[in-house]
């Protein structure tokens, strides 16, 4: 094999390592389910947030975790801190979730 071939697939390999591991998109399973969610800010404060999780009823617990998870790296990425202080949250009992059309739906604000 020639350098330059030789270069163009390390390159190539290198290039597709890296857009696989920070594909935004990348799905994360949680009690053996993969679950859409959305994180969005309330009222334009970029620490409160609601945070929807799709398909709830494949696993309550699952949907909860999942919904933690986005919460924390949300917080993460804006304030550098995972702590969140949650209104209605993955820990909240079951009859605090709000829960319509197989969405489950929490709201929280980033501490730090």
């Amino acid at each position: 094999m020639t350098m330059m071939i030789r270069k163009a697939i390390i390159g190539g390999l290198i290039l597709g390592l890296v857009s696989a591991c920070s594909d935004p998109d990348q799905l994360v399973p949680f009690d053996g389910h993969i679950f859409r969610t959305k994180l969005s800010k309330v009222d334009k404060q970029r620490d409160q947030f609601s945070v929807t999780i799709n398909q709830v009823s494949a696993s309550l617990k699952g949907a909860r975790e999942a919904g933690r998870y986005e919460a924390t790296g949300y917080c993460i990425e804006q304030f550098g801190s995972s702590d969140v202080d949650w209104v209605v949250g993955p820990d909240s009992p079951d009859s605090a979730l709000v829960i319509v059309d197989d969405k489950l739906t929490l709201r929280g604000a980033c501490v730090g």
